[in-house]
């Protein structure tokens, strides 16, 4: 016999099937067996069910009685997420009957603005509660990550911090949706706690574009594996730092890992190479190419010492 999904499956939010919705689809007891027996709907509660194709992170929230949420869902939408293990779900105040949960599992309850059946959060939310789940940093370019996938504007910015204490506001100015990585948005918020004149996303005559310009002189270019992976990008990525040295730029490309994992580290390695001020050189190369490059070759020469001298006297905020 032939039986049929629900007509709604192709909706893009996963969401809950009740059993009296089937029915009122006018599919019978007997259709239903079927379509689990052949795994095109998968039971996850009683009398509760999800079409075949619905992550499994998302069906795994769902056999716990809540809804995929905060670093869990942004995960699942390929937004940058640095901390966070386990699954986080929503769990409606009062709900009652729930299974117990795994260890791994982190349960968030509060009210969420999810229609009944949906099986994750409204974006806003889950940014919301990730910003609480992360450290700080984190949490930036996680917001960063979110802005430049396009999934959400400045309003839905505001949405986010709208739900969060107030503590929170005072970050608001450092998210900026043109890191395109989160290593990107970490790099950058270290740049920032060094006091360096960063350039974002800077197009290069005769290189490109690239990450960052700092003081006029360093480009650094945040290398990942998943995006420089293979002979032929490391080719060009060698043949553009020849250009950019040619133009008396001096390029680096700090790895994702130790960004995220030895963070400590690279921060020490940015601060003394940045205390060279470019030494040596007598002027910010070729800095007529890049904005704001003009009026910072003249001081650049009479200020070099200077800032050497006050980026080795910084401090380094506590991760």
């Amino acid at each position: 016999m032939r039986t049929r999904q629900p007509a709604s499956a192709q909706r893009s939010a996963p969401r809950l099937w009740t059993t009296a919705e089937l029915r009122a689809q006018g599919i019978t007891r007997r259709s239903l067996a079927t379509l689990v027996a052949t795994g095109s709907l998968l039971r996850v509660r009683r009398g509760q069910y999800v079409v075949f194709d619905t992550p499994p992170a998302v069906t795994d929230a769902a056999r716990l009685g809540g809804r995929l949420d905060c670093v869990s869902l942004l995960a699942l939408l390929e937004v940058f997420v640095h901390h966070g293990s386990g699954s986080h779900i929503q769990i409606t105040p009062g709900a009652s009957r729930l299974p117990a949960p795994g260890p791994a599992s982190c349960r968030h309850w509060r009210d969420s603005e999810a229609a009944q059946n949906d099986l994750c959060v409204p974006i806003v939310e889950a940014l919301a509660q990730a910003c609480r789940c992360q450290p700080i940093r984190s949490a930036i370019a996680t917001l960063d990550s979110a802005l430049h996938l396009g999934l959400i504007d400045d309003d839905g910015l505001g949405e986010v911090f709208a739900r969060l204490p107030v503590r929170f506001r005072a970050i608001r100015g450092l998210v900026d949706g043109r890191c395109e990585s989160g290593p990107e948005s970490l790099v950058r918020l270290m740049l920032r706690m060094l006091g360096c004149a960063v350039e974002v996303q800077v197009e290069i005559r005769g290189v490109g574009r690239v990450d960052f310009v700092v003081d006029g002189w360093l480009i650094i270019e945040c290398d990942s594996e998943a995006h420089h992976a293979g002979w032929d990008q490391q080719r060009r990525d060698r043949r553009r730092d020849l250009s950019a040295a040619a133009l008396g730029f001096t390029t680096i490309r700090p790895l994702a890992e130790d960004v995220l994992f030895h963070a400590d580290e690279l921060f020490r390695q940015l601060r003394d190479i940045i205390a060279t001020g470019g030494v040596g050189r007598g002027r910010v190369p070729n800095s007529s190419d890049v904005p704001g490059g003009r009026a910072r070759r003249t001081a650049s020469r009479v200020l070099a010492p200077d800032r050497r001298s006050s980026v080795r006297g910084v401090a380094i905020p506590a991760a």
